[in-house]
């Protein structure tokens, strides 16, 4: 690994010694191009090319460096790269109150009677495995092309709330700058993907299941689905009945996640992959999203008269989205190969795919 490590060093740092002192790794030599990082007045980080690489041929192998300039020459010190502490206690203590939350709604949508017979809870198992798998898929694809780039990153927060399925969804914190466009594309494109492949099992694994019989109080939503539910519902033999069984409904939620997550604006994954597709003309797309989300939901309440509230609620977030811009990689200079413009274009292709005008009407 140092012999590797020397040879990414070596175009902009002349190694002449190394020396080893517990997990870190003193490279002696001289610089042969500038390698600095130094904050401006605004408070962003202005980096040198060679910082960029160094940066990233580091982390890429669990590293992170500092550079010392001594009377008797330079040295490059490479230490392990270390996460803030975190109390990984409140991950385990948010994810056993999402199990319960995600149980006891999905009970509902079994037909549980929860106030003649508690213990009905337990009948949302199913469904608490399947949003949870769904959610936490997502995370995880993040989570883990974050590690692979160097990235530091949390392990995923599940948010309970007494919402229709029982949470917030999950989140994960990043820390720390991002190596480059492709470390960028990959964490924000990796969520999208593996959360709606898990989201298309479920859904099948839903639909082959014998339908739920909802009791005549039973509170009813009508959903509207997306062209790739619908694309499954016409491969998958269903039963004759207008009501979605509670798995096939955890996969019609990871579809919209994945939608809305993708919407190419601010730090939503979509901003994500776009900003690294295109670099700061994503600005333009991610500040004008908001008014053309407003204007639609005005236009479907006002003038069609339906449901238009969901895009009225992502155009206001998105306004706080967008006003609070997008990090810049280490390394913004090197645009993507072809491959990853590719899996781009596919990427959004997908989640128009996985949504409808109107989601849902209660």
């Amino acid at each position: 690994m140092i012999q590797e490590l020397v040879e990414k060093i070596s175009p902009y740092f002349s190694v002449y010694g190394i020396q080893q002192q517990g997990s870190s790794i003193y490279f002696y030599g001289t610089p042969k191009e500038n390698i600095s990082a130094i904050e401006d007045i605004s408070g962003s980080i202005e980096v040198s090319r060679a910082y960029q690489k160094l940066w990233t041929a580091f982390a890429e192998k669990g590293y992170q460096f500092a550079i010392k300039y001594e009377p008797e020459g330079h040295i490059l010190i490479a230490s392990p790269l270390k996460l803030p502490a975190e109390r990984r206690w409140i991950n385990v203590v948010l994810a056993i109150a999402t199990f319960i939350t995600t149980m006891v709604m999905g009970s509902l949508l079994f037909g549980a009677d929860l106030r003649s017979n508690p213990y009905d809870a337990l009948r949302g198992i199913p469904f608490t495995i399947a949003i949870m798998a769904v959610l936490g898929s997502h995370e995880a694809g993040h989570y883990i092309v974050a590690k692979k780039h160097g990235m530091r990153t949390s392990l995923p927060y599940f948010i309970p709330f007494p919402s229709l399925i029982g949470t917030m969804g999950a989140v994960i914190r990043h820390h720390g700058p991002i190596p480059d466009r492709k470390a960028l594309f990959d964490v924000g494109v990796s969520g999208p993907l593996i959360g709606l492949f898990v989201s298309v099992i479920v859904t099948i694994i839903g639909l082959l299941q014998p339908p739920i019989t909802q009791t005549s109080d039973g509170f009813q939503i009508y959903l509207g689905l997306p062209p790739l539910f619908e694309f499954i519902t016409r491969i998958i033999p269903v039963a004759e009945t207008s009501a979605i069984h509670p798995i096939a409904f955890a996969g019609w939620v990871g579809m919209l996640v994945t939608a809305l997550n993708l919407i190419p604006a601010g730090q939503l994954d979509g901003g994500h992959v776009l900003r690294a597709m295109v670099g700061n003309r994503s600005s333009y797309v991610s500040l004008a999203l908001p008014f053309v989300l407003l204007s639609l939901g005005a236009y479907m309440i006002f003038i069609l008269n339906i449901n238009g509230s969901i895009w009225i609620f992502w155009g206001l977030i998105l306004s706080l989205f967008a006003a609070s811009g997008h990090p810049r990689p280490l390394n913004d200079e090197d645009p993507l190969d072809r491959g990853r413009m590719a899996l781009g274009i596919i990427t959004f292709a997908l989640g128009l795919l996985s949504i409808t005008p109107v989601p849902f009407q209660v």
